[in-house]
């Protein structure tokens, strides 16, 4: 019964909310595994018959284990909005796990790419010939310059992007648009990259494709930028993550406005975006070391 309240669960993220695979995969993970540690240790197989007790009891499993404060919080969330959805459908008479505390994380500073990297990543990185390469270099330039998620990018079609207002108009998290705008020499080289798709008579709908004609797919994109940020960065994270950091902090070193940069983002919470002004401080005492006589 809980598998398929699961499954129930999983379709309307799906379709009702348009979550990215990757997250759908995530979230059923996360459920699969308490039900498999309530089933097998409790003998529990339906969510209403869950006290907060086994709720506990999973969550000190799984710091026994060894799991990270992180990815334990991930997994009290997964269940919280798994409890969510069931109060809606008027399965269950309250949310169990709003009284769980998440674990306290340590600070994590955003990883990015010094601006002289970037500059050889995009301009001096010799990429492979042809369309592969012309296809690998897109998903860096678009990543950067647009500050994109990977899911993002996967996604993008040819009908996204808005020549005459020179922007991009992307489906973000939970189903959310934004509009990036885009630089002039970036539109142009999107305009030669569609001419070439078309010669190759190559999917029309999708704005990047592979080599074989079909869209992008997550794994690819992931090992694309981190064959090239090997060649570019000592940074011992390489994820196209990386990319979005990178776009987020150079425009606040460069004066840009952080509720700006939240838009541009397409972060729901400023909270979320002020993590990079930490950055921005850390650069100001580095300056201030190297320059002030008492620094």
């Amino acid at each position: 019964m809980f598998e398929q309240r699961v499954t129930d669960f999983i379709q309307y993220l799906r379709f009702e909310k348009r979550y990215s695979q990757h997250t759908l995969k995530a979230y059923q993970t996360d459920l699969l595994q308490f039900f498999t540690y309530i089933s097998g240790q409790f003998s529990i197989y339906d969510i209403p018959h869950v006290a907060l007790f086994h709720i506990r009891s999973w969550l000190a499993s799984l710091k026994d284990d060894g799991q990270t404060a992180r990815s334990i919080n991930r997994k009290i969330s997964s269940l919280s909005s798994l409890y969510k959805y069931l109060l809606k459908q008027q399965l269950v008479d309250k949310n169990l796990v709003r009284q769980v505390h998440a674990l306290k994380l340590p600070e994590r500073l955003p990883t990015f790419l010094k601006e002289q990297e970037t500059e050889a990543l995009l301009e001096e990185q010799q990429f492979d010939e042809g369309f592969k390469g012309f296809t690998d270099r897109m998903i860096c330039d678009l990543l950067y310059q647009a500050g994109l998620r990977r899911a993002e990018l996967q996604q993008l079609k040819e009908k996204d992007v808005e020549w005459s207002l020179a922007q991009i108009r992307i489906l973000g998290k939970g189903n959310k648009e934004r509009l990036v705008p885009v630089s002039p020499m970036l539109l142009q080289t999107i305009k030669e990259y569609i001419a070439e798709k078309k010669k190759q008579g190559y999917d029309r709908h999708h704005l990047l494709v592979l080599e074989s004609g079909r869209p992008l797919y997550a794994g690819y994109i992931y090992r694309i930028v981190n064959k090239y940020l090997a060649d570019t960065t000592t940074l011992q994270k390489k994820s196209p993550h990386i990319l979005r950091h990178t776009f987020a902090t150079h425009l606040l070193n460069n004066g840009a406005n952080i509720q700006a940069i939240k838009e541009l983002l397409g972060h729901s919470s400023l909270a979320a975006t002020q993590v990079y002004t930490h950055n921005n401080i850390e650069k100001l005492k580095e300056i201030h070391k190297l320059n002030h006589p008492r620094g």
